[in-house]
């Protein structure tokens, strides 16, 4: 086995859902810090690993690879004992792919970093309601993919990680009401079991919510 590390900061989610995923492999590497704040990820020496300059990257010996999914489905097929995480299975597998892609595009990118951006990086401090409530469309439809115990099947797999670690930061627009989400609200309780949980999911999101109520800002017409 390489080299391993992994460049990011526990605020960020995607950068969680990789070391879920290194803890439940139990996979030995390196965390590298970088601080978006302050612009580490435009260094030149970063960009020349990552030109999109976003977190996380993980490097394997001399490769680099971006993109907490394309991470994570990476991780478990060079390095996990089993499939369990990221099954081979054909179906299985384009249910693990489309709960990924639901969290890229829809938790993540229309609700979280919509909301997230214009407050962090751009100096912002109204947010429109419209974009706040949004996010009961997100715990809506993960209501729904809930048959099971998890978000893809009966069992673990990647896609918990991803969804867990933006789900898990939602909470500082628009807490989670667990009466109205039983079902979501047993998962969190599921993966919160987890051994690795806290460590590297649990107090990075506490992180994210305590950064965003810093920025005091406010929820607008």
């Amino acid at each position: 086995m390489g080299k391993l590390a992994l460049y990011g900061l526990d605020a960020s989610p995607p950068t969680r859902a990789c070391l879920l995923t290194l803890k439940a492999l139990e996979l030995p590497f390196e965390y590298v810090f970088v601080n978006l704040l302050t612009k580490e990820n435009f260094a030149e020496d970063y960009l020349k690993k990552n030109p999109q300059h976003t977190v996380p990257m993980l490097q394997d010996d001399d490769a680099y690879l971006w993109d907490s999914h394309a991470i994570m489905a990476y991780l478990v097929g060079k390095y996990a004992e089993t499939d369990d995480l990221y099954p081979k299975d054909l179906l299985q597998r384009a249910v693990v792919d489309q709960r990924m892609h639901f969290e890229s595009g829809v938790i993540f990118e229309a609700a979280l970093r919509r909301l997230t951006r214009p407050v962090l990086f751009l100096g912002g401090t109204t947010l429109p309601q419209a974009n706040v409530e949004y996010i009961n469309e997100v715990y809506d439809l993960l209501e729904t993919f809930l048959e099971h115990d998890f978000v893809a099947g009966d069992h673990l797999t990647i896609a918990d990680f991803s969804i867990v670690s933006t789900i898990s930061s939602l909470g500082v627009y628009l807490e989670l009401d667990p009466v109205k989400y039983p079902k979501i609200a047993g998962w969190l309780e599921r993966l919160k079991e987890l051994p690795y949980y806290e460590e590297a999911n649990g107090s990075g999101a506490a992180q994210f919510m305590q950064l965003m109520k810093s920025k005091n800002f406010t929820v607008v017409p």
